[in-house]
């Protein structure tokens, strides 16, 4: 039996086809599972913030990644040299769903019984991912609490 060096995992960029990540992604993970290929791929990852992309965790060389891309329907090529974790990790952690709404930011409720009205955002409460808003045109400025993906942001309000 041979003694072979474990190689640390590396991180590559493949440049994907227009909105065919997420195809990219599957057509990799099924090429693993069905044995098509010997490359061993540890994670997939497909950031929403970063489109055209796949990231892949691998221990394997870039000249074996390339030839993954090469056998994968929508593939373009692999980004020249490896990714580090700190370059990659803010997209590893999810977003609040209140990130970029701010107190004055006007809002339209998409969800509820008040879908379709607009809304001023008086107060937000990040832990628990909720909004406090009074309805625009109400004659009695009534506060309601709203999940933050309830909403969507119609106007940023830096007028106020």
């Amino acid at each position: 039996m041979m003694d072979m060096e474990v190689q640390p995992n590396r991180i590559f960029a493949i440049k994907t086809t227009s909105k065919q990540e997420r195809t990219v992604a599957d057509n990799i993970k099924k090429a693993i599972e069905t044995g098509a290929t010997d490359i061993q791929v540890v994670a997939i990852i497909v950031p929403d913030e970063l489109k055209g992309y796949v990231l892949v965790e691998t221990p394997e060389s870039l000249p074996r990644i390339e030839q993954l891309v090469e056998k994968v329907a929508h593939a373009r090529t692999v980004i020249r040299g490896e990714t580090s974790l700190s370059e990659v990790g803010h997209f590893l952690v999810p977003k609040p769903i209140v990130s970029g709404i701010s107190e004055g930011t006007i809002v339209e409720m998409i969800a509820g019984p008040f879908k379709g009205e607009k809304a001023v955002v008086k107060r937000i409460d990040t832990g628990k991912e909720e909004i406090t808003v009074e309805l625009y045109e109400s004659v009695l400025p009534i506060p309601i609490t709203v999940r933050g993906d309830n909403v969507r942001v119609v106007d940023k309000g830096e007028g106020k």
